[in-house]
């Protein structure tokens, strides 16, 4: 049995918008992945220092607010935004992205409030620095 054209016509505009989806899915993905792996990007928030995160090979992060505490976590492609999912919070959060001349902002919608909106610092005024476990009695 042959399919009629007007059953080919919506199968393959179906099959093209998936792999259009999917290859724009994977430039995203790696355009992300070779600007931030093997860097360490800092963030501000209103012109001051809120953050940075350590990108490693295979999509892991590490993330700290500069207080010696570091978290890791690793990131993926949703839907063109960036999510991150931490040890500590296993929900995602998912950031909208943008790589330009002034380097990579991130923006995250909030239920509460304006959104928050991240931006790379390019002289970095405080060092990441992983203290190690806390140590209880």
């Amino acid at each position: 049995m042959f399919a009629s054209p007007s059953q080919i016509v919506p199968a393959l505009a179906l099959g093209l918008s998936l792999g259009f989806s999917g290859a724009v899915k994977a430039a995203d993905t790696e355009r992300f992945d070779s600007y931030t792996q093997g860097r360490t990007i800092h963030f501000d928030w209103e012109g001051q220092p809120y953050g940075a995160e350590r990108y490693l090979p295979g999509q892991r992060v590490i993330w700290s607010f500069l207080d010696g505490r570091c978290i890791e976590g690793e990131w993926y492609m949703q839907a063109g935004d960036i999510c991150f999912i931490y040890e500590d919070r296993p929900d995602a959060q998912c950031w909208s992205y943008q790589i330009d001349a002034t380097g990579l902002s991130v923006t995250i919608e909030r239920d509460a409030g304006p959104a928050l909106t991240l931006t790379e610092q390019k002289r970095p005024r405080d060092e990441m620095i992983c203290l190690g476990p806390e140590v209880g009695v």
